[in-house]
């Protein structure tokens, strides 16, 4: 009997593909997965799917389907999937942000099985990268400011201040990866304010948030939560 297939659907078209495709990779995930690009931001989304809908009326793999620029693709979205996971950079620079958009996105993707499970990095994907040692003794200092991010620097920065100062050799053992996502659990633990657990996505935004009216962004990786959620023993 086939394995049911997992969608990762994914920012971009270079990091965000070889982030997931690492993470696979080193844990082994023999589950059958397609990787497919949005090629666009989740404000883009936004606009497909909710600023004149109601999300709950419309097929989410119909909407990625019409907005594939790529015929060769398209089919991609026909396929049936027993999970989709959503995985976008908050980007709270650009001008379609607002703080009501980005929380009702949230609140609607929150299960991989149904509706699709949306996991947002702080402020983008490099986040995974910002790190000088592994694990780092100062990770829950770092934070982006609103400055960095719309002068488009933030990215130079991470090359600069990771321990390798280049992300293809950045963590690339299980037991270093092992250490990042852990690092990032705590630090979105530390953010919420609680004890154990991986904080859920709807508590770890209201804390960014609210960051964010100070004109800052706490580095946080979430898409890296779905390999323990996958299953906890991976990082162990």
């Amino acid at each position: 009997m086939n394995k049911p297939k997992i969608l990762f659907l994914v920012e971009g078209a270079k990091t965000d593909v070889r982030l997931m495709q690492k993470l696979l990779s080193v844990y082994g995930f023999d589950q059958k997965y397609e990787i497919v690009s949005y090629n666009t931001n989740i404000y883009t989304l936004y606009n497909e799917m909710f600023r004149d809908n109601d999300p709950a009326d419309l097929d989410l793999l119909q909407v990625l389907k019409e907005h594939e620029k790529d015929p060769r693709k398209k089919p991609l979205f026909d396929q049936s999937y027993s999970d989709i996971l959503l995985i976008f950079d908050l980007d709270p620079q650009d001008p379609l942000f607002t703080s009501d958009k980005i929380q009702r996105m949230t609140e609607y993707f929150v299960e991989s099985s149904d509706m699709g499970k949306l996991y947002l990095n702080y402020p983008m994907v490099e986040a995974f990268y910002h790190m000088h040692d592994i694990p780092d003794a100062h990770f829950n200092e770092y934070f982006a400011t609103q400055e960095e991010l719309s002068n488009g620097t933030y990215k130079q920065r991470v090359n600069q201040e990771n321990r390798n100062r280049n992300y293809t050799k950045f963590a690339v053992t299980k037991e270093e990866c092992n250490a990042v996502i852990q690092q990032n659990i705590e630090k979105a633990r530390w953010l919420c304010n609680v004890p154990d657990g991986i904080p859920d996505e709807i508590s770890i935004l209201s804390a960014e948030l609210r960051y964010w009216e100070q004109q800052m962004i706490s580095v946080l990786c979430t898409c890296v939560f779905y390999i323990p959620e996958y299953d906890p023993k991976l990082i162990i």
